[in-house]
C-alpha cells in the first residue's frame, strides 16, 4: 500500500500536487470543524456547513454560513486560523516549511513544485526565498498583532490580544475573517471601526503587503528603493495596484460616503479600494453603494491581487498583459512589451484563457444561483465573484442559499484559490503534445 502511494506521488505533476493538497488540507479542516469542541454550543456540526467553512478559510475566501466569532469555540476559531494560514502561504509552502524544521533535505522535485507554488522564476535559491517569504510572514503579523492590540484590547480587555492576533493573520492572508460578532449580521466585518485610523490603516497595510506577492518582496529586501533593478514582473505589480487603489479610492470618494466627515470619508473610501483585492473586510454597509461603485468593486474582485501572493482573482499581471497585448494590436507590432521589456508569446494566450474563465465560471454560476433561488441575477453575480475571486465581500445572501447553491460556491472558492490554469494543466498534464500544425488560414476579428 505504502510502495503504491509513493509510485502514485511519483507520477503526480506539481500542479496535481497542488490541487490535492488543497483539497485534502480542506477535507481535514472540515472534519475537525465538525467536532463538538470546535463550536460554541458543543454540539456537531453539519459536515455541509464545516465543509464550507473549511473550504472558505484554506481558500481564503472570508464567506461564511454562521459568524465565526459566535457560533465557533476558541478551538474551532484557531482551527479556522490555521486553515487561513496554510491558505495564503499556499499548501506545498506549509508542506516544505514542516520538512525544513524537520531537518530533512529538500528534492529536486519538491523544490520544483515549490517553484510552482509560489510562482518563482527558477528553482535555483527556492529553499532561501521560502525561508524569506516565512521570516516575513511571522515579523509582517507580528507588527500588525502589535499595533492592533491597542484597539482592541481597550474595547475587549483580554481577549482583545487573540482577536489582533486572529485578524493580523486574516488580513495579511486577504482572507476577511472576522470574529467581531455582532448579534443578527453575518458579515459586520470591521464596520465598528470605520472612524478608527490605526485599524482601518494597519489592516489596509496588512491586505497590500500580502497581495503584492512574495516576488515583490523578495525585490524590496533586496534593492530596497532602487526601483529600477527590480524584476519586470515586480514594476508591473507595484504599478498597477497603485492605479486600482488611486483610482477606485477617488471614485467611492465622489460617489458615496458624502454624509462622513472628510477624515472618516477618506478612510473609507481608501478602504473600500483595497479590500475586494482581495480581503473581504468592510467598513460601510455595501448595500448602501451605489450601482457604479458596486460594478466597479465587482471589478477589483475580478482582477485580484498578485501572482504568488495571498490574494486571489485573475491577477493584476494578468491585466497588465491584457493591456499590452491591446497596445501591441493598436500599434500593429507583434510583440507584447511592459517597462520595456519584451514578454513571451505565451504570455498574450495564457491571460486570454485566465480571462475567460474568470468571466464564464462566476457568469454560469450567477445564473445557476438565480434560477435556483429565485434571486436578481446582479446580486448573485456579487457572491460568485466574490467567491472566485476569493474575496469574501457579500451583500448576505451566502448563508441564505440551499446545498446546491453552497455547492457552486465552494467550487467557485477552490477554483479562485488554485487558479484555473492549475486545473487546466493538473487536467491535462498527461496528454502529449501534437507535433504536426494545421494549416493556416485568415479569420477577421472585430
Amino acid at each position: 500500500m505504502v510502495m503504491s502511494m509513493v509510485r502514485l506521488r511519483r507520477h503526480l505533476t506539481s500542479f496535481q500536487i497542488m490541487i490535492l493538497g488543497f483539497a485534502g488540507v480542506i477535507l481535514l479542516g472540515a472534519l475537525m470543524l465538525t467536532l463538538p469542541i470546535a463550536a460554541a454550543g458543543g454540539q456537531w456540526t453539519p459536515f455541509p456547513d464545516a465543509l464550507f467553512t473549511a473550504t472558505s478559510a484554506v481558500c481564503v475566501t472570508g464567506l461564511v454560513v454562521r459568524d465565526t466569532g459566535s457560533c465557533w469555540s476558541a478551538f474551532g476559531q484557531a482551527v479556522i486560523l490555521l486553515l487561513i494560514q496554510v491558505g495564503g502561504l499556499g499548501v506545498i509552502t506549509a508542506a516544505i516549511t514542516f520538512l525544513m524544521l524537520s531537518g530533512r533535505n529538500i528534492t529536486l522535485k519538491e523544490r520544483s513544485a515549490l517553484q510552482d507554488a509560489i510562482s518563482a522564476p527558477a528553482v535555483g535559491g527556492i529553499v532561501r526565498l521560502t525561508r524569506s517569504i516565512l521570516r516575513g510572514t511571522l515579523l509582517i503579523e507580528g507588527i500588525g498583532a502589535a499595533l492592533l492590540i491597542l484597539p482592541f484590547c481597550r474595547d475587549y480587555g483580554p481577549r482583545g490580544i487573540w482577536m489582533a492576533v486572529f485578524h493580523s493573520v486574516s488580513a495579511f492572508c486577504n482572507a476577511g475573517f472576522d470574529i467581531l460578532g455582532r448579534p443578527g449580521h453575518l458579515y459586520p466585518s470591521l464596520m465598528d471601526y470605520a472612524a478608527d485610523p490605526l485599524v482601518v490603516l494597519v489592516i489596509t497595510l496588512l491586505i497590500v503587503v500580502g497581495g503584492i506577492g512574495f516576488l515583490t518582496w523578495d525585490d524590496v529586501r533586496t534593492h530596497r528603493l532602487r526601483l529600477r533593478r527590480y524584476r519586470m514582473q515586480s514594476k508591473v505589480i507595484l504599478a498597477v495596484t497603485a492605479v486600482l487603489i488611486l483610482c477606485p479610492a477617488a471614485l467611492f470618494f465622489l460617489t458615496d460616503y458624502a454624509a462622513l466627515p472628510l477624515g472618516e470619508r477618506v478612510l473609507a473610501a481608501l478602504f473600500q479600494a483595497v479590500t475586494p483585492r482581495t480581503a473581504g473586510y468592510n467598513t460601510m454597509d455595501l448595500n448602501a453603494m451605489s450601482d457604479v461603485s458596486r460594478a466597479v468593486v465587482i471589478l477589483l474582485m475580478l482582477i485580484g491581487g498578485a501572482p504568488g501572493s495571498t490574494a486571489g482573482g485573475m491577477k493584476v499581471t494578468t491585466v497588465a498583459v491584457l493591456m499590452a497585448n491591446a497596445r501591441a494590436a493598436f500599434c500593429r507590432r507583434e510583440d507584447l512589451q511592459l517597462f520595456d521589456r519584451r514578454l513571451e508569446n505565451t504570455a498574450g494566450r495564457n491571460a486570454g484563457a485566465i480571462l475567460l474563465l474568470y468571466l464564464l465560471l462566476p457568469f454560469t454560476g450567477a445564473a445557476v444561483l438565480s434560477m435556483a433561488e429565485g434571486l436578481p441575477l446582479s446580486v448573485c453575480l456579487f457572491e460568485t465573484v466574490s467567491a472566485a475571486g476569493t474575496v469574501g465581500l457579500s451583500l448576505g445572501l451566502t448563508p441564505q442559499l440551499g446545498a446546491l447553491s453552497r455547492g457552486i460556491l465552494i467550487l467557485l472558492m477552490f477554483f479562485g484559490r488554485v487558479g484555473g490554469l492549475t486545473l487546466i494543466y493538473a487536467a491535462f498534464s498527461g496528454h502529449d503534445r501534437p507535433c504536426a500544425r494545421a494549416p493556416k488560414e485568415k479569420i477577421t476579428v472585430g
